[in-house]
């Protein structure tokens, strides 16, 4: 008996005396997606920052397959002492319900530390297209129901199934053509006009915006880009509450210590506060996205709520 509770004071000792030392080594990173796409984007500037406050380096490893959920999988297995984490966010939320059969669970089987950045999309048109904006939109797609065809990145892609919100919110039906390509064909097809409109990344439309290739006519967050100051939110355009906004996040086993998982949420916070990180995120039309570990956690579980019904309504499945 005497044993044991020696052993239960040293464990309860243990732990913030590992927070205070951690990391005492390398970090691994996983970025769940190919180099070059958002995730790993942000996967890297946030390894970079990290491994320069900490003094120790943070490793970005892609693990690319099933969406993302391979990555992920592989990190909810993980050890819980730090030294494996992930980066996810949307298609992870989309995937609790696109997915019929997944080895784990975003909300149980992970931990959110903190939020790294929100970015919205533009809803971008063929300068064919006679909509000049929202409400133009709706009303030709309500005078030509099902003949509006519009493209994304694959059946269940979150910028595939903002445009499905968008069908719901705005009781209008229109032709889902998901590319297997993936977003560049699709862009490529939008631009001469194979598909009428699509939902995509603000960087990759903004060159194709200035040469006057694709018109803009709508943002799907809450609040204007800065990258595109003029042009108004679906939400301020005729469909109130509209709000589609990527995020990622850094997440660690579940069964991660506390006392790991508060330092993470603060390193996480100071880093984002630094100008240059928040210049290589404008250029990204993204905001740091900062929160507390629980206000995280809520944040996650209403994510998976609120795209398990856009699914549902959409008909989506990769099974």
């Amino acid at each position: 008996m005497r044993s044991a509770a020696i052993l239960s004071v040293l464990l309860m000792t243990a732990t913030p005396a590992m927070a205070q030392s951690y990391p005492s080594k390398p970090v691994r990173l996983i970025a769940p997606f190919s180099p070059g796409g958002a995730t790993d984007v942000l996967a890297r500037l946030a390894a970079q920052k990290l491994g320069e406050r900490w003094g120790q380096q943070v490793i970005v490893d892609n693990r690319v397959g099933a969406g993302g959920h391979i990555g992920a999988e592989l990190a909810s297995r993980a050890a819980p002492d730090g030294y494996t984490l992930l980066v996810a966010g949307t298609p992870h939320a989309i995937g609790m319900s696109l997915y019929k059969k997944l080895p784990y669970d975003l909300a149980r089987d992970l931990v959110g530390a903190n939020r790294i950045a929100t970015y919205p999309s533009a809803i971008a048109v063929h300068p064919s297209l006679p909509a000049k904006n929202v409400k133009g939109l709706i009303a030709l797609a309500k005078a030509r129901p099902g003949q509006l065809n519009f493209g994304s990145a694959g059946v269940g892609s979150p910028n595939g199934l903002a445009l499905e919100l968008f069908k719901t919110m705005a009781k209008v039906k229109m032709t889902h053509i998901p590319y297997k390509g993936g977003s560049g064909q699709m862009v490529t097809e939008l631009i001469s006009g194979q598909v009428q409109l699509a939902s995509i990344g603000l960087p990759p439309a903004m060159p194709h915006v200035k040469s006057g290739r694709l018109r803009v006519i709508a943002v799907t967050g809450m609040t204007r880009s800065a990258l595109l100051p003029q042009t108004p939110t679906v939400n301020e355009s005729g469909l109130p509450g509209f709000d589609v906004t990527s995020w990622y996040g850094i997440f660690g086993p579940a069964a991660l210590p506390k006392d790991i998982v508060a330092k993470l949420n603060s390193d996480v916070a100071a880093i984002l506060n630094a100008p240059d990180l928040k210049t290589r995120l404008d250029g990204l039309g993204a905001e740091p996205g900062s929160m507390t570990v629980d206000a995280f956690g809520r944040y996650v579980r209403e994510e998976i709520t609120k795209w398990a019904k856009v699914v549902k309504d959409s008909g989506a499945t990769v099974d």
